[in-house]
């Protein structure tokens, strides 16, 4: 009874090889599915009501001309100590006079920390300046 299990299980599992049984049909994939978003369109995947902000481009490419909104940049760190002023804009560590490229959409506008303060981050890009307040949750 020991061996006749395992010879009779043995034979079940290569029966259809065996007997010549054919191979599985494949499947041919008439239409490959693609998602393709144009510039400006919203996204689908995002929740309802939330807006991108910028974020900072690593090249310095070129500029535009237009207004950049304050919403743009998001201020979640001010590290105030002495002469040194730090501050974490758009999750890049930033000081005073620094300068990077802002990307919205496919512009992308230069931007100088002008002055790191309690609360508080000024920036300029040409003659604007923009006041961006520390955001607390």
């Amino acid at each position: 009874m020991k061996i006749l299990f395992p010879l009779l299980l043995t034979l079940i599992l290569a029966a259809p090889a065996l007997f010549g049984a054919d191979e599985s049909a494949r499947v041919a994939i008439k239409n490959k599915s693609s998602f393709n978003l144009d510039a400006g369109t919203r996204n689908p995947f995002s929740p309802i009501g939330w807006k991108p902000t910028g974020r900072v481009a690593s090249g310095s490419g070129g500029t535009s001309q237009g207004e950049v909104p304050p919403g743009a940049f998001v201020v979640s760190t001010i590290t105030v100590d002495g002469a040194t002023h730090f501050a974490i804009i758009n999750g890049k560590s930033m000081q005073e006079g620094q300068q990077f490229g802002l990307q919205i959409g496919t512009q992308i506008y230069q931007v100088m920390v002008k002055r790191i303060e309690d609360g508080q981050v000024i920036l300029t890009r040409t003659n604007e300046e923009i006041v961006v307040p520390l955001r607390r949750k």
